[in-house]
Order: C-alpha cells, then structure tokens, then sequence
C-alpha cells in the first residue's frame, strides 16, 4: 500500500522537554523504529509536525538586532518554516537511514499554496513555540504583539493557520515515489506561499497545519492510507469527564457529530474525514509506537471507506 504518516510534534520534544537537538535525536529513535517496520511492507512518505521548533526559530529571530520581526526577511514565518522543515527533515532521514541501509530516502522542502484572503489570517489559531506563564504571555503580547491563547492555565502564541490549497512540488515527490524513494516532505504543514498573478511564487507569513497538509498530500498523491501518530491512543469523545470513551472503528458521520479541541484533535479529526471523504480507503489516529496496529485495525481510532 501507499502511505501517508504524519509525525505529531511529540516524535521529536515530548511535553515539557528542552529543544535540544539530542533530545530529539532520542525521541526520533522511536519513530524511526515505527516508520522502519512500515516501510518494510509499504510504499511510504512521511511529514510531520514543527511548532516547537519553528515557535523556536521565531525566537531567535527576535532577539536579533536590526532585523525586523516581520515581513520579507529571514524572520519571516514563511522562512522558518523552511528552515524547521529542512532541520526535522535532516533528523528524520538520517535516523531512518540507519534503520533502511538500503532504502534510497529524500527529503525535500514543500511549499504549499494558500490564498491571502483566507479568513485565517484574521483569526490566528496555530499554536507554536513554548507555554509561557500568564504574566509571560501578557508581558510577550504587549512588547512583541502577538497574539496568546489559554490552555490549562498554560499560555501560547498563535498565528495564522490558513487552508492548504495545493502542493507545489507534487510531481516532484511522484518522482521520488516511482524511484523507489522513501520521501520526506510537506513538514511543519509546508511552506505557506501565493501565487501572484504573474505566476510568481512569494511566502506568506503562517504556519499551515500539519495535518490538514498530510491529508492534502495523501489525497493528491493516491494514497491507500493515511496515519495521524501522535501521544495519545485514539480519539475521544467526552474528554477530560468521567464519561470519557476513546472511538475505535467509527464513521465520518459519527465524527463530525462531535466536538473536538480546535488546538490538537479537531484538525486531526477534519483531516482524517477528508481524506476518507475524498476516496481514501483507510485513516487512523493513535500513538506513534502502535503504528503497525493502528494500520491493522487493532489499536486507535480508525476509518474505513
């Protein structure tokens, strides 16, 4: 089969680790064993999640003097996402290239298109970077105007987070895919650009989300399948009360049927609908290390056309 995985930020920093490439190496080890068995039997292209690491990025380019925050510079959003994606994507294939010796694997940086009309761009949603205290948060969204959201007593930043249009390197990565590579790509959600009426490509500042992107890619290049892993076993209806259920084989119906957090499952759970809706025949939601199961059907929360 054809699959699409998309790596949950948690396949590189787990809740409340530093940002330290060795700490990611280490987490990376145990997605690198998931991703390794899967190819063994699969056809495989992987993406994955960068907010940590751009929210990082961002950071840094702060506290440069002399370089403005914004705009058509190496601070903008749309460059730190290349930037993570070229980063995690170096990560990724150099872990697994210890696991597949003889697997021809590529990373390559996505860029995907977005419109600048989106509504998006007037209601930041997309968590990135660190949890600040509620003192921190002000005190960022006062001096650096950005804007921070509340989530468990815990404060973030948000930017924009438009939809994902259309792959521009689509028919380099069915190149890939025909060689026989293991592909790398669409990281972080891709990176966010306009077309302009001349044909020109330009950047935009957001952060596309990641699983919207893998659904996307999945659908535009065929795939039989797609898997969502991340650090919890499945979808949940009822979460955080006593009447709390995890959804094993469900329908897309019985999906949107629900609510789900905005900032972590509801776009997990619009991707997989999607995808299904849009002909795919199988999706899946669950942890990383189940990954096998969850493609069996014997662990998570599954969808079947």
């Amino acid at each position: 089969m054809k699959l699409v995985v998309a790596l949950g930020g948690n396949a590189l920093i787990r809740r409340g680790e530093p940002l330290e490439a060795e700490v990611q190496r280490a987490n990376l080890a145990r997605a690198a064993d998931a991703l390794a068995t899967l190819a063994l039997a699969h056809e495989l292209v992987v993406t994955h999640g960068n907010g940590p690491q751009v929210g990082l990025l961002a950071l840094q380019s702060e506290a440069l003097k002399g370089v403005a925050p914004r705009g058509d510079d190496f601070s903008a959003l749309d460059v730190l996402v290349a930037e993570s994606e070229g980063m995690i994507g170096y990560l990724i294939e150099q872990a697994l290239a210890s696991r597949l010796p003889e697997r021809r694997i590529a990373t390559l940086l996505t860029q995907v298109v977005v419109r600048r009309d989106d509504p998006a761009f007037a209601r930041p949603s997309k968590p990135i970077g660190p949890w600040y205290s509620e003192i921190e948060a002000h005190g960022l969204a006062r001096a650096r105007g950005w804007t921070m959201i509340e989530e468990r007593r815990r404060w973030r930043r948000v930017v924009p987070s438009p939809e994902p249009l259309r792959i521009v390197e689509l028919p380099a990565i069915r190149l890939l895919l025909d060689a026989g590579a293991l592909v790398v790509c669409a990281g972080g959600g891709g990176i966010p650009v306009e077309i302009l009426s001349n044909g020109a490509v330009r950047g935009v500042e957001a952060v596309i989300d990641k699983d919207l992107a893998a659904a996307l890619l999945a659908r535009e290049l065929g795939a039989d399948a797609l898997l969502l892993l991340t650090d919890v076993e499945g979808v949940f209806v009822d979460w955080g009360t006593p009447m709390a259920r995890r959804l094993h084989e469900t329908s897309v119906a019985e999906l949107r049927a629900h609510s789900f957090a905005s900032g972590s499952m509801a776009p997990k759970v619009e991707a997989v609908c999607r995808f299904v809706e849009g002909g795919g025949r199988f999706a899946g939601i669950g942890r990383l290390e189940n990954a096998v199961r969850i493609l069996e059907g014997r662990s998570g929360t599954v969808l079947r056309r």
